[in-house]
């Protein structure tokens, strides 16, 4: 998820230790260096709402597009809407689409388990925030594990050019207002990006509330579901994957679902996959057993226990490529 990470195309996850990649860490650190350079600029307004502004429609893209479309499939849309998903995502510099939702499958297979590649039950806070991004191990792009959207070339090419799409973020802001612009939506705007995503890997693993029983440490947060547009809303996505909205009830704010309403509206996207009834309101149902569970998993340092192996198939260790027929090029 970072900008200057080498890219290959494996198919297959890395065998190789964690070993951290120096020179990835390179860019990743100077972006965060250069923040204070915000002081040598005269401040304005209009460079604040330019970064907040810039945050946001990205923050959609990565939450509509690398993770609910890309990763879930909890909607369907044309191949050039994907394109445009797909490239307005990286933006990000959170590296390429495919690499994204793969790591994404991956993690939601193994949720909590040993295999997770980030999750902060078993590695900390501080791996599943950041530190496996920084890794060698996790560069390639694992494409079996996303092969209903490696099958479009331009999606590949995109992915594998992953760096494409920032540099002309940058060099847009830049021609529209010059260097104070290109400096607050690519440094400052970016910067907060990274964290804000980064924190459904570690954050809402460790502190909210625990709606639904599942086998891991998935929380609902609110203050979260703000920063990231209705991301906040872990535990019900934990509980029931391939769903288009997160917030399941009228408070619980999901901006990036009202705009995907807004976009079916238009015919832009189709077939936004909900929950039902029964899903949503099963927790009432919940024996006094399960209550209790859900209880102690929501206590402070809770989250540092990680959860039993599983033992047999789940609805939440399910692979999410098996979810439902593949969008097809032409579907709106």
């Amino acid at each position: 998820m970072l900008i200057g990470v080498d890219m290959t195309t494996a198919n297959t996850p890395s065998n190789q230790p964690h070993e951290i990649n120096l020179v990835a860490c390179i860019p990743f650190i100077a972006w965060h260096a250069m923040l204070p350079l915000a002081f040598l600029i005269p401040f304005k307004w209009e460079y604040v709402a330019v970064a907040v502004g810039a945050y946001f429609v990205r923050m959609f893209a990565i939450t509509a597009g690398y993770h609910r479309y890309f990763a879930h499939r909890a909607f369907k849309t044309n191949r050039v809407f994907q394109f445009i998903l797909a490239f307005l995502a990286q933006t990000s510099a959170q590296k390429g689409a495919l690499w994204w939702a793969a790591n994404h499958r991956h993690h939601h297979r193994y949720s909590d388990q040993e295999e997770d590649i980030h999750s902060p039950a078993r590695k900390g806070f501080f791996w599943s925030h950041i530190g496996w991004i920084l890794v060698k191990k996790y560069e390639p792009t694992n494409y079996s594990a996303i092969k209903d959207f490696a099958k479009y070339p331009e999606l590949v090419w995109l992915n594998e050019h992953f760096m494409v799409p920032p540099m002309v973020a940058l060099a847009v802001t830049y021609a529209i207002g010059g260097l104070p612009w290109a400096f607050w939506a690519g440094v400052v705007s970016t910067v907060a990006l990274w964290h804000g995503t980064f924190t459904i890997n570690s954050l809402t693993h460790i502190f909210g509330s625990r709606r639904y029983v599942t086998t891991d440490t998935s929380r609902n947060n609110f203050f979260f579901a703000l920063l990231t547009m209705g991301e906040g809303w872990h535990n019900n996505h934990h509980f029931h994957q391939n769903t288009a909205n997160q917030g399941w009830f009228w408070w619980e704010i999901d901006a990036t679902f009202y705009i995907l309403k807004a976009l079916a509206w238009l015919g832009v996207v189709s077939d936004l996959r909900l929950p039902s009834e029964q899903t949503k309101y099963c927790y009432l149902k919940y024996t006094d057993a399960q209550r209790a569970q859900l209880s102690a998993e929501t206590k402070f340092n809770a989250w540092r226990t990680p959860p039993p192996p599983k033992t047999a198939p789940t609805p939440e260790a399910t692979p999410v490529i098996t979810l439902g027929a593949a969008p097809q090029p032409g579907q709106a």
